[in-house]
This record gives structure tokens, C-alpha cells and sequence, in this order.
């Protein structure tokens, strides 16, 4: 089964984020089961309420190994696990098992979802749409969503060297991306987090317009070399990632020293109104 979705997208319902992978062979979706358990309850732990669910509900717990497929998902600290997804039929049958009075608007939403991936899948642009409509929802401004669109496409196209190359998708993908914000920015992913006082939050979805911008040219300038010098496996690749992040600390200490500040920003979503501003 090929589920060929580099965003790992989030859809929203009812303005809460849930986790889905589009599934090519089967032409259908797969949705985080955790996001959808949170989103229907308001859980503050999805993960428990999912296990005494099975508990009190036999036959769903006899029949879970067949309606659950265990899906790589990017988590809240960036990096891709293995996710107990369920696709559209699956996740009726869960409803069945919860009560929420959300239940039938859920099952709308999905109805909805699975008409915008045939809509999709005719004009790939409508996908590019909807991802911009659901930003501005979130208050974001139209050159930081513009900006954002930009580095999406940035970023496919490094992992899409990484695949080329054999890195392994999961450690060595955050490896080789802990790397690269270290080197630029002197941070691994985690340090970035909590350098803006984020917890589940995305780290790209609270970096600003300048963070971007560096972050696209350590990523863009480690592919170009990658297609010109062909690395093979981690530690090649490792190599070719370090240097093309070096363009970007280049660019980030010459902001630095023509600014006085550093380009490396504690503000995110929440307190950077002026990124926010529509």
C-alpha cells in the first residue's frame, strides 16, 4: 500500500487538527485514531480512553486488528511514528462505540474529506487551496502562508533526495533534520520548541517569516548538492545536509550582524500578532 502524502496532512474539524495519510493504491484516507478520539471527546488523554473504550466494547476489540492499520504520522515533535489510523468505514464503526454529540457532524466532515480527495486528485491545486484557506482561518498573515506553501514544496523535495539516497524515514529523517537546525540555527528540534515555548504545537507553524526563509535555504541549497553529488545512505547524506544548513548560518549571522539581533526568534503563533495580522 503506498500512502504518498509528504505534509502528512492535517484536517480540520470544528477547528481541532486531525492527522490523515492519503492511501494511492486504495484511493481512500487514513485518519489518526487519537485525533479522532480527542476531537469527539475532548479527552485530555485520547490514548487511555481508547483502551477502556476496547475494554467495554468486545466485539469492536476483536475486530480492531483488522480496522486498524498502523500508519507513519508526523507527531507534535516533528518527527514520524508509527500511528494507529483507521480509514472512513473504520472510524463509523469507532463513533458507534463513542458518545459524543459530535457524532453526526463528524460523519459529515468525513463525507466531506472524501469528496475533497476526488476533487484533489483532478486538480492537484485545489489541495494547494485549501491549505491556504485553512491557514487564514488560524489567522495567519498571506506572506507568512505564502512563505509556508513555498517551504512545503522545499522540503518534499529534500526528503525526496533523502529517499533517493536510502535514508531510513523516521530516526534517520529527524536525525538528519536535527542536524540541519543545529547547524543553522544551533538548535535540534526539540531545543527549537522550547526555545518558543512550544509543546505539541509544529515548529514550522510557529516559525516567522525570516526562520522560513533561513530554513528553506538550508533546505534548498542541501538538495541541490545532494542532485549534483548523488550521496548514498545516512552518512553521505548527513555530509550534503550539514554543508547546505552551513549557507544558512552564513545568512543568519550576516542578519545578525547587520541587525544586531538574532534571526532565531522565541516568538510563535500565539505571541506574534504582527505574523498573525491578516
Amino acid at each position: 500500500m503506498t500512502k504518498n502524502n509528504p505534509q502528512n496532512a492535517i484536517k480540520l474539524f470544528q477547528g481541532q487538527q486531525i492527522r490523515a495519510v492519503w492511501d494511492e493504491d486504495n484511493e481512500k484516507w487514513w485518519f489518526s485514531v487519537v485525533d479522532i478520539v480527542a476531537a469527539l471527546t475532548d479527552s485530555a488523554d485520547p490514548k487511555q480512553y481508547v483502551k477502556k473504550m476496547r475494554a467495554r466494547d468486545p466485539e469492536l476489540n476483536s475486530r480492531w486488528g483488522t480496522i486498524c492499520t498502523p500508519t507513519e504520522m508526523k507527531a507534535a515533535d516533528g518527527k514520524i511514528y508509527k500511528t494507529q489510523a483507521m480509514d472512513t468505514e473504520g472510524i463509523l464503526r469507532l463513533i458507534q462505540s463513542i458518545p459524543s454529540k459530535k457524532a453526526e457532524p463528524l460523519k459529515q466532515w468525513l463525507a466531506q474529506v472524501g469528496r475533497e480527495a476526488i476533487d484533489e486528485m483532478q486538480d492537484p491545486e485545489k489541495a494547494i487551496d485549501r491549505a491556504i484557506a485553512n491557514y487564514r482561518r488560524l489567522g495567519y498573515s498571506e506572506s507568512w502562508i505564502n512563505q509556508h506553501i513555498k517551504s512545503i514544496e522545499v522540503r518534499k523535495a529534500l526528503t525526496d533526495e533523502w529517499d533517493r539516497s536510502g535514508v531510513k524515514r523516521g530516526a534517520e529523517y529527524a536525525k538528519l533534520t536535527d542536524l540541519m537546525y543545529e547547524t543553522w540555527a544551533g538548535l535540534t528540534a526539540k531545543e527549537y520548541k522550547r526555545h518558543k515555548g512550544l509543546k505539541k504545537e509544529n515548529l514550522r507553524d510557529n516559525m516567522t517569516n525570516t526562520e522560513l526563509v533561513l530554513n528553506m535555504l538550508a533546505e534548498v541549497t542541501a538538495t541541490d548538492i545532494s542532485e549534483e553529488e548523488n550521496p548514498i545512505g545516512f552518512d553521505e547524506s548527513a555530509g550534503v545536509a550539514k554543508r547546505g544548513a552551513g549557507a544558512a548560518k552564513v545568512a543568519a549571522d550576516y542578519i545578525e550582524q547587520q541587525t544586531g539581533k538574532t534571526p532565531i526568534s522565541s516568538k510563535n503563533a500565539k505571541t506574534n500578532p504582527r505574523r498573525l495580522k491578516s
